[in-house]
């Protein structure tokens, strides 16, 4: 693992987004793992900056997200779909038919895990996949658990996680309750991993990545097993790490 140190949220967010960048340059056709949530906001922001100023071109690009609530339309305000479009991919040139994200609509889980992992594998491997971290240390809705899931899942979400994506709902009861997911084996099959924390509330779990025994009780420790792993944190999050002297 590399781990580069950010001073907060916004110097987090910028080099995200170099090394997202570098990539797509070097390889304009590159498969893109993609991430929802707050951690990456500011990284998609400041890719969208730059493809304005003519820096990057996404049209090459294709982009497969790691998850989308179960129950969901794709044009619910509160779906993974619709958060692609308002914070991402509306505002650059990459094609939408080379976006992919899971049908929150199909009720038919095994029938949608088993359509998702087949378009994963269509894409060939993922040349970078962004990761946020969740407080449980999730990675996608991959939660704690007794055994990494491989592919992708309908994970029923902890309540950790739903009273954390509460926030983003007018009342918690409306968070839904189960989602698809890629599972671990999708994303440790990227080439390259790029995990991004930001805030006290990530610290434990940041430290468990680094430093923890690896378990499927705290999802994100498996990444210590990749080749090839990126992690972005600033200070807040790198709290636990310095209080134990191990930065």
């Amino acid at each position: 693992m590399i781990l580069y140190q950010a001073k907060d949220y916004k110097d987090m967010s910028r080099k995200a987004a170099n090394i997202i960048s570098a990539r797509v340059i070097l390889k304009p056709n590159s498969v893109l793992g993609l991430a929802t949530g707050s951690s990456p906001e500011g990284t998609y922001k400041q890719l969208i900056e730059w493809y304005q100023k003519g820096d990057i071109d996404f049209s090459s690009v294709k982009a497969v997200n790691l998850d989308e609530y179960k129950g969901l339309d794709k044009d619910s305000d509160q779906s993974y779909a619709y958060f692609m479009r308002k914070n991402f991919f509306d505002h650059i040139n990459i094609d939408l038919n080379n976006t992919y994200i899971p049908n929150g609509l199909e009720e038919d889980e095994e029938k949608e895990c088993k359509r998702y992992d087949e378009i994963i594998e269509s894409l060939g491997e993922v040349d970078l996949q962004l990761l946020g971290i969740g407080t449980n240390g999730h990675i996608g809705f991959n939660e704690p658990d007794t055994c990494f899931a491989k592919g992708t899942h309908c994970v029923k979400l902890k309540e950790e996680t739903i009273r954390a994506n509460a926030r983003f709902f007018e009342d918690e009861n409306l968070v839904p309750k189960y989602a698809y997911s890629m599972g671990i084996k999708n994303i440790m099959n990227a080439k390259q991993v790029l995990l991004i924390a930001s805030g006290k509330s990530k610290a434990n779990a940041v430290y468990e990545t680094l430093y923890g025994d690896i378990r499927p009780e705290v999802p994100s420790t498996i990444l210590q097993l990749h080749k090839n792993v990126i992690i972005i944190a600033d200070e807040e999050a790198l709290s636990v790490v310095k209080e134990k002297g191990l930065l």
